[in-house]
């Protein structure tokens, strides 16, 4: 039979967990990757490992998943879901766990982590635990992750351990108040009377936390009121306690000072240094605008800075620190100078960190000096005990710094510069920047150069050094800097006298043959004075002030050449080829009775050379020269006219036929020199890359608009109509640059007072309407009126910079509000409102003439007519000029403002030659758009200004026109 045995019971089989990885054993696998692919499979395994582990809650290895996963973290791979398994560790009874879970909690979540508030149990619990550590672990936690709520419920329990007797803990709630107080300001109140008590503290470590905890309350403080805006008499309670702490504070970092050696705070000989810097923070804060806390502090100030050793890194610390405070608070003069020599020491550091700093902060505390002296207007920051004046002392040593192989100290050391240029160092420290400018980065030299522009333009000694100064910077940098210093450069020589002139030309003529075609600004402005002042190359010219200098004089043939043989270069711009042009027109003109007749059919030849130019612009311009040249010499230019066009002078007959003598002289005119340009306009006008770069402050007044300018215009520009007074030049004495307004709305650069009726009068046709380009608002810039784009091909391109007064932009308009909009106008009483003329035919609507201005022998009136009968705010306004005197009026150049509310289209006159109003000439007109978009409620108002010579006379005038039917313009 079968015997029956029997088999032990086998106990079921269940998945055993997978032998964790050790934290150290995955830092060797990781390291052991050559690949970052590698490295990643390693990474992905473990964290499976671990999200497994995670499910299969395996609390034996809790606390060592948690390590890895801190490890994965500072590698930068996701660790999002190990957050709760913190969360677990932190509410454990162990130490070793909890202190893993505190640290992953810190480490991989943020306050803005939603199981986060799951926390504030166990950290409450861990509080008021009587293990230290343990309560440590929880105030660590509190000060990097508590949110505003967690503020408010673990606040109590922080409060407590303020007032513990373990230094370790006090230390500890310090911080973790900090960041309390931080969320939940309005709690700070409840917690200011914590803040005596741990001042007075024997434990450093306490000191430097409670000192911390004030000053980011008072920071707290400071940027709730800028959110507020709330007003500066308004002083936050925590503020006044504090203040009431400043002798406390005081005597703190005295004692520190007087201490002897402490083998437990000493570093580098020094007792506490981090302690002392905290507190020198602490009274910034507190004696910024407080004279009564600065003038506590300052001999403690003083005591710091003379008594600090500077061998040591630690040392200059708390030297920067104490030159921060001392510039921040109310201190005196002599307390500044010792603060900015301080700085200058640290400039003869071989530390390039501690260079770059001193250089730093003394940049701002020029700027902050200056800005100081112009909010306190009878306050100066010149003085022989001011911080500028100490900076002075120190000058050789921050240009030192110009050669420092560092470009940041370079740079640094150029920003200070600025600051130091007065009227005394002018001279030397230009020179300084000019040598830099030779050796700075070429992306660099731009700025530099418009810097150097505001330097000469403030300190300039007189116009001979101004002008070479300017003339040296284009011949280093001519092809970086930008239009606003070649034009500078330009009227500063247009401006002297015909010495200085003689000597930037022949100077300028020197340089252009030396340079290799590459500096295009110095090409510009070379070719620019050869055709103005060519005349004056061609005698000699010598000075022995400041230094003995001497030119030969150039024959014309010389100097002709000189400018040719720059055109002829392959790289030579099309800018230059325009200004040689204008140039040899010119100088055709000067020469004229000097020359021989080769030079001078040379010079006609030259500019008869691009009459089939690609160039728009040059052909254009080589057309309309050849035509001014005839016309000095007497010759006219036959050309077709249409069969529409008015004729009149009657001289659309050949060529043969001799010109007048009105024509040749304004030929004469146009190729004459170019006029002064108001200076106060071109500084008024100066562009934003011109002004103040990186927090600088303006060199001096000239630099900024002018208080008295802009009272001017705040009293005359009145309600809504735009300041004429900016637009016309400001009412100088020397005739201001004019704008006017052309077919786009905008304002153009005007032309010369006859250059278009002179083309008028030489193609015996009137002159087209002339689309020029904008003219920057740009200070006064000569070249306003070229352009490489190409133009459209009418004569009115003649918005020559060589013979025609720089345009000023118009100011912008003025603020809405005064009673009556043209106060500041010129006293010329408004006329009547005209009637109606009679109907007109076909039943359209009457015209109306509204009287204008009338002065020195030009009337100007307006026939006034609506458009389209469906819309009333449209209206066009004819303006008729009338001679009354017995001679042609030249160069006519009206100009027309309309209020804010209006916009306005203006065309060109049919003419800038006003003949004598009689017999059969038609009269001269000027067609204006107008859109008043406040029809009805607001009448038609216009500023107006009108230039003309009459009988070689120039004659300027600006009147009001304000006579429009009411309710209808």
């Amino acid at each position: 039979g079968a015997r029956s045995c029997s088999h032990p019971t086998i106990p079921p089989t269940y998945p055993q967990p997978a032998m964790s990885l050790r934290l150290r054993d995955l830092i060797r696998q990781v390291r052991a990757c050559k690949t970052a692919a590698e490295e990643r499979a390693v990474i992905a395994k473990e964290s499976a490992m671990i999200r497994t582990a995670i499910r299969e809650e395996q609390e034996q290895y809790r606390h060592r998943n948690v390590a890895k996963l801190l490890f994965m973290h500072m590698l930068g791979y996701p660790t999002h879901f190990g957050q709760l398994e913190c969360m677990k560790l932190v509410a454990s009874p162990h130490f070793p766990e909890k202190r893993i879970g505190y640290l992953g909690m810190m480490l991989l979540l943020s306050e803005e982590a939603d199981v986060l508030m799951l926390a504030t149990n166990s950290l409450k619990n861990d509080l008021n635990s009587d293990n230290r550590f343990i309560a440590g672990l929880a105030l660590c936690a509190i000060g990097n992750l508590a949110t505003a709520d967690m503020s408010r419920d673990l606040a109590p329990e922080v409060d407590k351990h303020l007032k513990s007797t373990q230094p370790y803990l006090r230390k500890k709630a310090c911080l973790a108040m900090c960041r309390c107080l931080t969320k939940c300001p309005d709690m700070v109140e409840d917690f200011v009377d914590r803040f005596v008590t741990l001042l007075k503290d024997r434990s450093h470590g306490v000191l430097i936390t409670v000192v911390e905890l004030m000053t980011q309350v008072l920071i707290t403080d400071q940027e709730n009121q800028e959110e507020e805006d709330e007003e500066d008499e308004y002083e936050s309670t925590a503020r006044s306690a504090f203040l009431r702490l400043v002798p406390l504070l005081v005597k703190l970092l005295r004692n520190l000072l007087t201490s002897g050696y402490s083998p437990e705070y000493d570093v580098a000989g020094i007792s506490d240094p981090f302690l002392q810097v905290q507190i020198l923070t602490l009274l910034r804060l507190l004696g910024t605008e407080d004279e009564s806390a600065s003038e506590e502090m300052s001999d403690v100030l003083a005591q710091v800075a003379t008594n600090t050793d500077t061998a040591k890194n630690a040392g200059n610390a708390i030297l920067y620190e104490c030159v921060q405070t001392i510039m921040a608070i109310e201190a005196d003069d002599s307390l500044r100078t010792l603060a900015i020599n301080i700085l200058g020491r640290f400039l003869l550091n071989k530390d390039n960190n501690i260079r770059y700093v001193a250089l730093n902060t003394l940049a701002r505390c020029i700027v902050e000096a200056k800005q100081h002296a112009r909010d306190n207007e009878d306050a100066s920051d010149e003085g022989p005990n001011s911080a500028s004046s100490a900076l002075q002392r120190h000058r050789n040593t921050v240009v030192d710094c110009l050669k420092d192989p560092d470009i940041s100290i370079r740079q640094r050391a150029l920003e200070l510069i600025y600051h130091l240029v007065n009227a005394e160092n002018v001279e030397s420290l230009t020179a300084e920047l000019l040598n830099y400018l030779v050796l700075c980065p070429r992306e660099h030299r731009a700025d530099i150069c418009n810097r150097i522009l505001r330097v000469v333009e403030t300190f300039s000694p007189d116009d001979r050094w101004r002008v070479d100064t300017l003339i040296t910077m284009l011949t280093i940098a001519g092809r970086e800097c930008n239009r606003a210093v070649q034009s500078a450069a330009i009227i500063y020589i247009s401006r002297s006298d015909d010495d200085i002139r003689a000597y930037a030309t022949h100077k300028l003529v020197k340089a252009m043959r030396d340079d290799d075609g590459t500096q295009t600004g110095l090409l510009v402005v070379a070719t620019w004075c050869v055709g103005e002042y060519g005349d004056l190359v061609l005698k000699p010219y010598s000075t022995e002030t400041p230094e003995p200098i001497s030119f030969m004089g150039l024959e014309p043939s010389d100097v002709v050449a000189t400018v040719e043989e720059v055109t002829k270069r392959h790289s030579c711009p099309e800018e230059v080829k325009e200004r040689a042009l204008t140039c040899f027109t010119k100088l055709s003109e000067r020469f004229a009775g000097i020359a021989d007749a080769e030079t001078l059919a040379r010079l006609h030849k030259l500019v008869k050379k691009h009459e089939g130019s690609h160039s728009l612009e040059l052909q254009l311009r080589s057309c309309e020269y050849d035509a001014l040249i005839n016309a000095i010499k007497g010759v006219k230019v036959s050309v077709k006219t249409p069969q529409s066009s008015d004729d009149m002078l009657g001289m659309a007959d050949g060529g043969d036929t001799p010109l007048s003598a009105e024509v040749v002289a304004a030929a004469k005119e146009a190729l004459a020199r170019m006029p002064a340009v108001d200076i106060k306009v071109m500084q008024r006008k100066r562009p934003p890359e011109l002004g103040d770069d990186h927090g600088a402050v303006s060199f001096g007044e000239d630099g900024a608009p002018s208080k008295t300018n802009g009272a001017a215009a705040s009293s005359g520009g009145g309600g809504d109509l735009l300041d004429l007074n900016d637009i016309f030049g400001g009412g100088s004495a020397a005739p201001a640059p004019a704008a006017s307004t052309q077919q786009n709305g905008t304002t153009e650069a005007t032309t010369s007072s006859s250059d278009v009726d002179l083309l008028s009068d030489i193609f015996s046709a009137p002159a087209a309407p002339a689309p020029a380009a904008p003219a920057p608002a740009a200070p006064i810039d000569p070249f306003g009126g070229m352009s490489s784009q190409p133009a459209p091909a009418a004569p009115a391109a003649m918005m020559d910079p060589f013979g025609a007064t720089p345009a000023a932009a118009p100011a912008p308009a003025a603020p809405a509000g005064a009673a009556d909009p043209f106060a500041a106008m010129s006293a010329t009483s408004a006329p009547a409102p005209a009637a109606p003329a009679a109907p007109a035919d076909g039943g359209e609507k009457a015209s109306v003439i509204v009287p204008g201005l009338s002065h020195g022998g030009l009337t100007v009136e307006f026939e006034c007519t609506k458009p389209e009968i469906w819309n009333k705010q449209n209206s066009t306004l004819v303006a008729r000029f009338k001679n009354t005197t017995d001679a042609p009026i030249y160069g006519l150049n009206f100009q027309c403002a309309v209020p804010k509310y209006a916009t306005m289209e203006m065309k060109p006159p049919t003419s800038t030659t006003v003949p004598v109003t009689a017999g059969n000439n038609k009269l001269v007109t000027q067609t204006i758009n107008i859109v008043n978009s406040k029809q009805g409620t607001k009448n038609l108002q216009l500023k107006l200004k009108v230039g003309f010579t009459s009988k070689g006379t120039k004659i300027d005038h600006i009147a009001t026109c304000s006579g429009f039917p009411t309710g209808e313009y």
